[in-house]
């Protein structure tokens, strides 16, 4: 997971739903003190299976994420195929290109080579999320009703423009 303005870098054990939202978490806990007059946050997503906009577990941790920070969050996606205008993609091929024929035998050897690349003159901050990522978490349509009802989809772009608001007191951000 890439956060693109602040050039941070998340690894972890698998790409899922609650790997996302917790490197967000983590992010946000590192720049919220510098940031502290920011009251939404918009996020541009590229779709993919596990942060779209019909995610179940990706949408009930973005509600729980908004409300732990009291953000207004806007999930604003990528078309399908249009990752050329994504700035996320051409950082990622910066990386690409770097560790590009290297043997990629552990997390120290991607982590190295994540933390020497450089993208437009900076270099990322570099994390490990500990823990193990489980796949295939789903919300039953019962346990999905009440995140559905907090989410405000886009009337013309329902999958690709979602803005969920904070409800409780931000006690993380």
């Amino acid at each position: 997971m890439v956060v693109s303005g602040m050039r941070a870098w998340f690894f972890g054990s698998k790409e899922t739903s609650d790997y996302w939202v917790d490197g967000l978490k983590v992010w946000w806990g590192r720049v919220s003190a510098e940031f502290r007059s920011i009251r939404r946050l918009v996020i541009y997503l590229d779709n993919g299976p596990n942060c779209s906009g019909v995610r179940t577990q990706f949408l009930k941790r973005m509600v729980e994420f908004a409300d732990w920070s009291g953000l207004e969050i806007r999930l604003v996606y990528y078309p399908p195929y249009h990752s050329k205008y994504n700035p996320v993609e051409r950082c990622w091929s910066s990386l690409e290109q770097k560790w590009g024929g290297a043997l990629l035998t552990c997390l120290e050897v991607i982590l190295g080579y994540a933390r020497r690349m450089t993208w437009k003159g900076q270099s990322p901050t570099v994390s490990h999320l500990e823990g193990v990522y489980r796949e295939g978490i789903r919300l039953t349509k019962a346990e999905m009703k009440p995140i559905e009802a907090r989410l405000e989809r886009s009337k013309t772009l329902p999958k690709y423009d979602i803005t969920i608001r904070p409800v409780k007191a931000a006690i993380g951000g």
